[in-house]
C-alpha cells in the first residue's frame, strides 16, 4: 500500500497526513457511507447543524450531502486537507470546511447538534500497545478532545463515534460523568463488525456504564503494579489496537 508510514507513531504527525493529501485522492476507513447509513438516519435529521471532526478526505461529507444533509462544517489539522478538499467541492454551499486542532475548537458553546468522526480517535491511539490501560499521554489527548466535542454539543446533541473499537474498551474512555452524555451503541458489518456510538448530551450515564467510571476510577487511584507490554509497531496500526 503506497501511503503506509514506516512505523504507526507517523499516524499522529500532521507532516505525514500533509504529504500524504497531496497525492492521495480519497481513503474510507471503516467503510463508506452506504455502509452505515442506515444507523446513521436514526439520529441524525438532514436539517442539524452537524461538524466532522477529522474530515480528511472522505468522501463522508460529500455523499451525507448527496444524501440530504444541509449543514457540514468539516475541521481536520491538516492544511492540505483542508485547502484541497475546499476545493473540489467548492460548488457545495453547505460544506464548509476548517484548518483546525480538535483539542481547541474555535466554535462558542452548544453550536452542534451532532459532532462525528470516523477513525479520528482511532489514529490518536496508534502507539497503545494495551487495549485495556490507555498511556497516560493517550488519556490525556483523548480527554481534551472529548471535552471539547461536548462543550459545542447542543443540550441533546449527539456525538456519534465510528470505530472498530469494541465497548468493553471504547466505553472506558466515554464513560465520564463530566462529559455529560449517555452511551449506546451499533455495529454494522459482515465478516468483521465496525461500531457506531451515539452517545446523547444531557442524558445520564447507564447504571452500568457509571459503575464503570468508578471502578476505572479506583483502579487509578490504587497503587501502581510492575507490569510492562510489549509495543507493537507493525505497519497497519489498524491490525494492531483494540482501541
Amino acid at each position: 500500500m503506497e501511503y503506509l508510514p514506516d512505523s504507526n507513531a507517523r499516524y499522529k504527525d500532521v507532516d505525514y497526513w500533509n504529504e500524504r493529501y497531496r497525492t492521495e485522492e480519497s481513503f474510507e476507513w471503516f467503510g463508506d457511507f452506504t455502509k452505515f447509513e442506515h444507523l446513521l438516519k436514526q439520529h441524525v435529521g438532514t436539517e442539524e447543524n452537524i461538524l466532522m471532526l477529522g474530515c480528511g478526505n472522505s468522501a463522508l461529507s460529500y455523499d451525507m450531502y448527496q444524501a440530504g444533509y444541509t449543514s457540514i462544517t468539516n475541521v481536520d489539522y491538516s492544511s492540505v486537507c483542508v485547502e484541497s478538499m475546499a476545493e473540489r467541492h467548492k460548488d457545495c454551499a453547505q460544506l464548509s470546511w476548517l484548518c483546525m486542532d480538535a483539542r481547541q475548537l474555535a466554535f462558542s458553546d452548544g453550536a452542534f447538534d451532532v459532532v462525528l468522526e470516523k477513525g479520528t480517535l482511532d489514529a490518536m491511539l496508534v502507539e497503545e500497545s494495551d487495549p485495556w490501560k490507555v498511556s497516560e499521554n493517550a488519556a490525556r489527548l483523548l480527554h481534551q478532545v472529548l471535552l471539547e466535542v461536548s462543550r459545542v454539543l447542543k443540550p441533546g446533541g449527539r456525538f456519534i463515534s465510528v470505530t472498530f473499537a469494541q465497548p468493553h474498551f471504547r466505553k472506558r474512555l466515554y464513560a465520564r460523568a463530566e462529559y455529560d452524555w449517555s452511551i449506546k451503541h451499533h455495529h454494522y458489518g459482515s465478516s468483521f463488525h465496525y461500531f457506531l456510538y451515539v452517545l446523547t448530551k444531557g442524558e445520564e450515564l447507564s447504571p452500568e456504564d457509571a459503575a464503570l467510571e468508578r471502578r476505572l476510577q479506583e483502579e487509578a487511584e490504587a497503587p501502581p503494579t510492575d507490569v510492562s507490554f510489549q509495543e507493537a509497531d507493525s505497519e497497519d496500526f489498524l491490525n494492531n489496537i483494540g482501541l
